[in-house]
Protein backbone atom coordinates (compact mmCIF):
# COMPACT_ATOMS: atom_id res chain seq x y z
CA UNK A 1 0.00 0.00 0.00
CA UNK A 2 1.56 3.20 -1.04
CA UNK A 3 0.34 6.24 1.31
CA UNK A 4 2.45 9.22 2.06
CA UNK A 5 1.86 12.11 3.79
CA UNK A 6 -0.89 14.34 2.78
CA UNK A 7 -2.49 11.40 0.75
CA UNK A 8 -6.45 11.37 0.75
CA UNK A 9 -7.36 7.70 2.06
CA UNK A 10 -10.79 6.39 2.27
CA UNK A 11 -11.49 4.07 5.76
CA UNK A 12 -12.70 0.96 4.68
CA UNK A 13 -13.34 -0.21 8.86
CA UNK A 14 -14.59 1.12 11.94
CA UNK A 15 -16.58 3.53 12.80
CA UNK A 16 -15.92 5.96 10.58
CA UNK A 17 -15.92 3.56 7.59
CA UNK A 18 -16.94 5.08 4.40
CA UNK A 19 -15.46 9.01 5.18
CA UNK A 20 -12.41 10.49 3.46
CA UNK A 21 -9.12 11.60 5.70
CA UNK A 22 -6.20 12.92 4.57
CA UNK A 23 -2.30 11.20 6.01
CA UNK A 24 -0.94 13.41 8.31
CA UNK A 25 1.94 10.79 9.02
CA UNK A 26 2.78 7.58 8.07
CA UNK A 27 5.19 4.52 9.66
CA UNK A 28 5.40 1.01 8.84
CA UNK A 29 2.30 -0.28 10.17
CA UNK A 30 0.05 2.73 11.06
CA UNK A 31 -1.02 6.02 9.42
CA UNK A 32 -2.85 9.06 11.41
CA UNK A 33 -5.67 10.68 9.68
CA UNK A 34 -7.56 14.00 9.89
CA UNK A 35 -10.57 15.26 8.77
CA UNK A 36 -11.02 19.08 10.17
CA UNK A 37 -14.34 17.96 11.50
CA UNK A 38 -14.35 14.81 14.01
CA UNK A 39 -10.50 14.41 13.75
CA UNK A 40 -8.65 17.82 14.04
CA UNK A 41 -5.31 18.23 12.59
CA UNK A 42 -4.10 18.95 16.09
CA UNK A 43 -5.18 15.75 17.38
CA UNK A 44 -5.39 12.90 14.56
CA UNK A 45 -6.81 9.37 14.54
CA UNK A 46 -3.68 6.72 14.99
CA UNK A 47 -5.38 3.61 11.92
CA UNK A 48 -4.34 0.87 10.64
CA UNK A 49 -2.98 0.65 7.15
CA UNK A 50 -5.26 -2.48 6.31
CA UNK A 51 -8.42 -0.66 7.42
CA UNK A 52 -7.33 2.48 4.65
CA UNK A 53 -8.10 2.56 0.40
CA UNK A 54 -5.15 5.32 -0.77
CA UNK A 55 -6.68 7.05 -3.55
CA UNK A 56 -5.27 9.13 -6.31
CA UNK A 57 -5.34 12.83 -4.80
CA UNK A 58 -2.48 14.24 -2.00
CA UNK A 59 -2.76 17.47 -0.80
CA UNK A 60 -0.29 19.69 0.52
CA UNK A 61 -0.10 19.61 4.53
CA UNK A 62 1.66 23.26 4.86
CA UNK A 63 -0.69 25.73 6.29
CA UNK A 64 -3.41 23.87 6.12
CA UNK A 65 -6.30 24.19 8.41
CA UNK A 66 -9.12 22.69 9.68
CA UNK A 67 -11.11 24.71 8.14
CA UNK A 68 -9.12 24.53 4.78
CA UNK A 69 -9.08 20.51 4.60
CA UNK A 70 -12.95 19.91 5.73
CA UNK A 71 -13.22 21.97 2.41
CA UNK A 72 -11.12 20.29 -0.04
CA UNK A 73 -12.28 16.67 1.56
CA UNK A 74 -15.84 17.73 0.76
CA UNK A 75 -14.93 18.65 -2.49
CA UNK A 76 -12.89 15.73 -3.43
CA UNK A 77 -15.63 12.90 -1.82
CA UNK A 78 -18.09 13.29 -5.12
CA UNK A 79 -15.12 12.59 -7.96
CA UNK A 80 -13.99 9.63 -5.37
CA UNK A 81 -17.45 8.35 -5.79
CA UNK A 82 -17.94 8.52 -9.44
CA UNK A 83 -14.57 6.99 -9.86
CA UNK A 84 -16.25 3.91 -7.14
CA UNK A 85 -19.29 3.70 -9.54
CA UNK A 86 -17.38 3.60 -12.54
CA UNK A 87 -14.81 1.12 -11.30
CA UNK A 88 -17.11 -0.62 -9.25
CA UNK A 89 -18.69 -4.55 -9.84
CA UNK A 90 -20.86 -4.18 -13.10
Amino acid sequence: MNVVKGSVVKSTAGRDRGGYFVAVDVTDRFVTIADGKERKLSKPKRKNVRHISPTAHVIELSGMTDRKLKRLLRELEPEANEETITTGRE
